[in-house]
């Protein structure tokens, strides 16, 4: 039996305009599934609802991720796929598996030789490095930071060193509840003259993105509290 196909949607990374970030194919994507592997229930039905306002909600078969243990019931949710029905992966905002635990899906689709198709839309960590003027051609991208300050200042230390010998910009993010401990601890910990880029609610109508030198930073007064931030410096 043929198998189904796996689409890799995109989300939102905010309340905006759809009309203005989210290709076509979308929408017409959507339109056609009625199976559905998401992050979080409720947000991707708000998304659906407003992607697709005709689409009947009762009728769509949600399996949502489990927090705790992101491999359970995977076999299940993927059954469909083998059966040859196509579902939609849903990250919660941005793009599926990228800082997001879709990727275990991905990987058991591949598995099982499942047809992935990634869709285009918008990702939070290529958007602000495309608009930070930070090295975009050697980066990498190292999640989360630890919360613990002896151990956040010996991380930040070291990948501001593996920047320095590498030619290379670091991106990492933040809870957002916890981006202005993290924006204090890089003006802290960095080296005056490295270059530190905040790209906070990005395609939304409050988004601001800022490359500056540490030092130069220091002299700022930004709030970061509970907006999405992507972070990003090169020595």
């Amino acid at each position: 039996m043929k198998t189904g196909n796996l689409f890799l949607i995109p989300a939102p990374l905010g309340p905006a305009s759809l009309d203005e970030i989210m290709p076509g194919i979308i929408k017409k994507v959507i339109q056609q599934l009625q199976i559905f592997i998401v992050e979080n229930e409720k947000t991707a039905r708000r998304f659906i609802k407003e992607i697709c306002p005709d689409k009947k909600q009762s009728e769509l078969i949600v399996f949502q991720l489990d927090k705790h243990d992101k491999t359970r019931h995977l076999d299940t949710y993927i059954k469909p796929l083998l059966q040859g029905q196509d579902i939609g992966l849903l990250s919660e905002a941005g793009l599926p598996a990228v800082a997001d635990p879709g990727n275990l899906v991905v990987q058991l689709a591949h598995k099982h030789q499942v047809n992935v198709k990634p869709l285009v839309g918008p990702s939070s960590l290529m958007l602000a490095l495309m608009a930070s003027g930070l090295n975009g051609q050697k980066f990498s991208f190292e999640g989360y930071l630890p919360k613990d300050g002896h151990e956040l200042k010996r991380k930040i230390k070291q990948l501001e060193q593996l920047s320095l010998k590498n030619e290379c910009s670091k991106i990492c993010i933040e809870t957002p509840y916890r981006n202005q401990k993290l924006f204090q601890s890089l003006i802290k910990f960095l080296n005056p003259a490295t270059r530190l880029c905040i790209a906070c609610d990005l395609t939304l109508p409050t988004e601001f993105i800022r490359t500056l030198a540490v030092k130069d930073w220091k002299k700022q007064k930004i709030d970061l509290h509970k907006r999405p931030t992507v972070f990003i410096f090169q020595a």
